[in-house]
């Protein structure tokens, strides 16, 4: 028999998508996996879906504490070799496992991941698959996910050893949970490869995301998780200079993220985090007007400079949305 291969999948308000979730596991071709589903306090219909599959699954109903907190619980719950995360609202491939572990018993790595896609549901009830989002063969995993590289949480399987090891999800953050927890893996020296091929799909429904429905706390979430990788590097005397450049990269994004959301003392305090960190940080932009001035003036007083045009941008096109606002009520 091979290996057994766990799939652990937390679930709150999927009601819509949750039994597509498991039957995509139901129908994989490897034949030697347990599906773990844990409802996290759902209010929909979630749990009385899940509880149509009770007999070829293991599941459990929780009080809602978050979905850090159900895949720890699943688990717990769990006997496989592999594990296999998936959220309630994704869906994998037939092939997608058998794939993923022969590759791994073959390279003897600890964790491999794909290629992805998503797929997106239109308010008239039409759907469609976008572009395979090509992951790549990444030098170095850590440097990669410090500079705020992704993959989809469907794309990857793990040996069971590398999650036991990270201790599990960090139940404290309510985002950037994913990042956090690859970041985990990858500071805790674990052979991570990649394998060419898309089996995952990562829905996208709504204007409403994790990042655009509380921008407060997503940029929260990964600066704590940028410092908790930072913290983990000192301890392990590993903060070199391309780390640093890295992190500093990411911290920068942030800053233009808060800006976004006219939290200026945030955008100033995350861009002074990065030259902290990168002192001669440049920002790679393909604007040729951007990268000039920055040739000239360098990187500090160019991004001065860019911020208050967007400061100005931002002050005429809401005067202009108020002038036109009025004409709408007569439309």
């Amino acid at each position: 028999m091979p290996p057994l291969v766990s799939v652990i999948i937390p679930c709150f308000n999927a009601e819509r998508w949750i039994a597509e979730a498991i039957h995509s596991c139901l129908q994989q071709t490897y034949p030697n996996i347990e599906i773990v589903v844990i409802d996290d306090g759902s209010t929909d219909n979630s749990w009385k879906i899940i509880k149509t599959f009770e007999k070829k699954i293991i599941c459990e109903s929780l009080p809602h504490k978050g979905g850090n907190h159900a895949r720890n619980r699943a688990f717990a719950l769990s006997s496989g070799k592999y594990i296999q995360f998936l959220d309630a609202d994704d869906y994998i491939l037939p092939e997608k496992i058998e794939r993923q572990v022969h590759f791994l018993e073959t390279t003897g790595a600890d964790v491999v991941y794909g290629d992805w896609r998503h797929k997106h549901h239109l308010p008239d009830g039409t759907s469609f698959l976008d572009k395979v989002e090509i992951a790549g063969t990444q030098i170095d995993i850590l440097e990669s996910l410090l500079a705020n590289w992704w993959t989809a949480v469907a794309s990857l399987l793990y040996k069971r050893t590398v999650v036991e090891k990270v201790g599990g999800w960090d139940e404290r953050l309510p985002a950037a949970q994913d990042r956090d927890f690859f970041l985990s893996v990858a500071l805790n020296g674990a052979k991570v490869v990649y394998q060419p091929g898309c089996y995952s799909i990562y829905r996208r429904y709504g204007n409403v995301t994790v990042s655009s429905s509380s921008p407060p706390r997503w940029i929260e979430s990964h600066c704590a998780v940028l410092e908790k990788a930072e913290k983990k590097l000192i301890q392990m005397n590993q903060l070199t200079m391309r780390y640093r450049y890295a992190l500093a990269k990411s911290y920068f994004e942030l800053a233009r993220d808060s800006l976004l959301i006219d939290n200026y003392s945030q955008y100033t305090r995350l861009l002074e985090e990065a030259l902290i960190l990168f002192p001669d940080f440049k920002q790679n932009s393909q604007r040729p007007f951007y990268r000039l001035v920055q040739s000239i003036c360098g990187f500090r007083l160019t991004e001065r400079i860019a911020c208050r045009i967007l400061l100005v941008q931002k002050f005429f096109n809401s005067i202009i949305d108020n002038l036109v606002s009025p004409e709408k009520k007569y439309i």
